[in-house]
């Protein structure tokens, strides 16, 4: 049986066999959550959850991998018997993929015994961190298209295999309407889509033979690569000369720039194309795209109905990761008692929000976001946010900045769980459904907020409770409580 249990950082293990040794796994809370929208962007997308939760079902560790652990002989036998028997019993709260998120509010929260809360940190982050950078960058693309049809060409130059299926399943997530790699149509269902390279034209006498050739092989899907030797003088006079047989016998194609300057070549091409009477057939584009190549483009009423986008959509181009981190929030103390706990640190930005939190989603009478509110939600009551009600919310570095709101609209808890001790408690969501939340959320978000370009700020705030809850356990760390 395959196992991703060994799919983790050196020191989870090494931190489960000390816990495991003193006795210390009690109960404990983790959240993942982020400082920095990545891209400088002002919005960011929730994906790789259902991918993690899929693993985490296989999460054993094999006589293998107690084999290759016994090996680096710093494990004791007794801790390797602990860890043939392991399997996460814990609970798992976290918000649905396809939803719009914003730096220091909980995307998961993982509650359980503190060693299985460990072991699992790795393969979290790794699952979520990758696809909602991916599925960020695309959504940045589709919006930078006008919400225009983008196809994700990068398998070819992902991080491997599983970079480029994962990639493939967040970028239809973030607005691809379809991609190039096989195996992820297979895997999820995604649209696959694909004519010719241009080796196939180079491989003919002529282009114009190359063009027939295909166009008697698929009719139904042909999508002529014109730029293989000299767009306008050759590729696009054999490419009317070629579709207009289709086009006689009902059928519809398309044409595809790969080089050049995008702009004028798609004026000129459309150009000629409309002076043929083919005003119906689409102009396709590619080439290293990104959303501010793209934007460009669209504003200057570059005649483009597709973007195909490979490289800087699967990659992140200019973004390595989403900075995603894992926290411990919460932990049972020697009485039983689950308390906060606080990570301190001299940069503002790095001290963490005690407590076990929800995230509330505040819009207004016209189902606008207005801001994302962090209450506590732990054993002595969670807090709610309620319609007609005034309240001042706090920001989360818990300094004096705070403003005041009556909601007149609605308020939404942003956090559901779906593992409780270990087992599913939800149906896991298709990717249609994935990708229409996301729509549906950039759909209420204003426009300042997506701009590619200097976005606004959104509000993240926290109650006066949780912000009580703050500065006391800073004051106790600085010894002045």
């Amino acid at each position: 049986m395959n196992s991703d249990a060994l799919f983790t950082d050196f020191y989870s293990l090494t931190m489960a066999q000390g816990y495991w040794k003193r006795g210390m796994d009690s109960r404990a809370v983790f959240e993942m959550f982020f400082r920095h929208h990545p891209f400088k962007g002002g919005f960011s997308v929730f994906a790789g959850l259902e991918s993690f939760l899929e693993k985490l079902k296989s999460f054993i560790f094999t006589e293998d991998d107690i084999s290759y652990l016994k090996s680096l002989k710093l494990f004791d036998d007794a801790f390797l018997n602990y860890l043939r028997d392991f399997r996460f019993k814990g609970s798992i709260w976290a918000m649905q993929e396809g939803t719009v998120v914003f730096p220091v509010e909980p995307l998961v929260r993982v509650e359980g015994g503190l060693i299985e809360c460990q072991l699992i940190e790795g393969m979290l982050l790794n699952s979520i961190n990758f696809q909602s950078l991916i599925a960020t960058k695309t959504a940045r693309i589709w919006l930078a298209s006008g919400m225009g049809s983008i196809i994700e060409f990068g398998l070819r130059r992902a991080q491997g295999q599983d970079g480029a299926l994962s990639a493939t399943r967040a970028a239809y997530i973030g607005g691809a309407s379809g991609t190039s790699n096989t195996l992820a149509g297979k895997a999820f269902g995604v649209p696959v889509l694909g004519t010719m390279a241009h080796s196939w034209i180079m491989s003919w006498p002529s282009e114009e033979e190359a063009f027939k050739a295909y166009a008697e092989l698929y009719p139904d899907r042909t999508v002529f690569l014109i730029d293989t030797y000299d767009t306008l003088k050759s590729g696009i006079v054999n490419a009317i000369k070629i579709g207009k047989t289709l086009a006689e016998k009902g059928k519809s194609f398309g044409v595809r720039l790969d080089s050049g300057d995008i702009h004028y070549l798609s004026v000129e091409v459309r150009k000629k194309l409309d002076e043929a009477g083919l005003k119906n057939v689409t102009i396709s584009v590619s080439n290293d795209l990104d959303e501010f190549i793209i934007q460009t483009l669209t504003d200057a009423k570059a005649p483009v109905d597709i973007w195909g986008v490979g490289t800087k959509m699967v990659t992140g181009g200019i973004e390595a990761a989403f900075p995603g981190v894992y926290k411990l929030s919460a932990s049972e103390n020697e009485s039983g008692a689950l308390v906060p706990r606080i990570k301190f640190s001299d940069n503002p930005e790095k001290t963490t929000n005690p407590g076990v939190k929800q995230v509330w989603r505040v819009k207004d009478e016209s189902g606008y976001c207005v801001a994302d509110i962090l209450t506590l939600d732990d054993s002595g009551g969670g807090e709610s946010i309620e319609k007609g009600k005034t309240y001042s919310f706090w920001h989360p570095q818990a300094d004096y900045r705070r403003f005041s709101h009556t909601l007149d609209g609605s308020a939404q808890p942003l956090l559901v769980q779906w593992l409780k001790d270990g087992n599913m408690i939800r149906e896991s969501c298709s990717l249609p459904d994935i990708r229409k939340r996301l729509r549906d959320d950039l759909e209420s978000l204003d426009h300042s907020y997506k701009r590619i370009l200097n976005p606004h700020i959104y509000k993240v705030s926290m109650t006066e409770r949780l912000r009580t809850l703050k500065l006391e356990q800073i004051k106790t760390y600085l010894g002045d409580g």
